[in-house]
């Protein structure tokens, strides 16, 4: 079945998004543009999926846990698993790896975590939008022992990405897909194998895709997608 997906997007978690990525505004705003399946990928963290997945269900949208993990490279990976808890307790190891600098939310916004009913019940002090100290192929190598997939994000934009940051794309390590941002040029490097997807990485609510990037699967579930895209790591690796 053609499933409408946006798979990179962030809440209020990522200091650089707006206030009102809330929880239920971001889930509502998906019902509202028709999409079957979202993925919250906040930086380097994931404390507010627990409340995203509980709103997700009581809507009927599909959630892929994931965190967008900036490597030592300042190359953003997105990173995904099959449930929350295995999502969240990856983001505490990714946290844990970032600098000890305080965010200043007056330079670079809040870091907030909310409960279901968009309440705000924390706040993270280490600023996420930071490199952690782990490699591309760290990322990697964790996010596939803790039975994640990688996808290597925006490899077309002129900073944080693959091709801007590298000047190419690695043999190693494989990741399930490519991300492409519509925004930009096309990425100028042959892509291969390789699954292309696309997402509106939003930062703001009017940001979120449209029923626009269509995946298909066998059924609309988190667990279809998931293994859709270790299926399509296994292509590329030849397994």
């Amino acid at each position: 079945m053609k499933c409408a997906v946006d798979l990179h997007m962030h809440s209020c978690l990522s200091p650089c998004a707006d206030d009102d990525m809330t929880p239920n505004n971001m889930v509502g705003m998906a019902y509202i543009k028709q999409l079957d399946c979202i993925a919250v990928t906040d930086h380097n963290a994931a404390f507010n999926l627990p409340a995203v997945k509980a709103v997700a269900d009581a809507m009927d949208v599909v959630l892929l846990p994931g965190i967008e993990v900036t490597s030592s490279e300042e190359v953003h990976i997105l990173t995904y698993f099959a449930n929350v808890d295995t999502a969240v307790e990856f983001g505490r190891m990714v946290y844990d790896h970032l600098p000890p600098l305080s965010n200043n939310k007056a330079i670079f916004g809040n870091q907030l975590i909310l409960n279901e009913d968009d309440e705000t019940v924390g706040e993270l002090d280490r600023l996420l939008i930071q490199a952690t100290d782990l490699s591309i192929e760290d990322i990697a190598q964790a996010c596939e022992e803790a039975g994640g997939a990688c996808v290597a994000a925006h490899i077309n934009r002129s900073s944080n990405s693959l091709l801007a940051n590298l000047g190419f794309l690695p043999a190693r390590p494989v990741f399930s897909a490519l991300e492409v941002y519509r925004a930009a040029p096309a990425p100028t490097a042959t892509t291969g194998e390789y699954k292309i997807l696309y997402a509106s990485d939003a930062h703001r609510l009017g940001d979120i895709s449209e029923r626009e990037f269509l995946l298909d699967l066998p059924e609309r579930s988190t667990r279809a997608l998931f293994e859709y895209l270790l299926e399509c790591r296994n292509r590329v690796a030849g397994k």
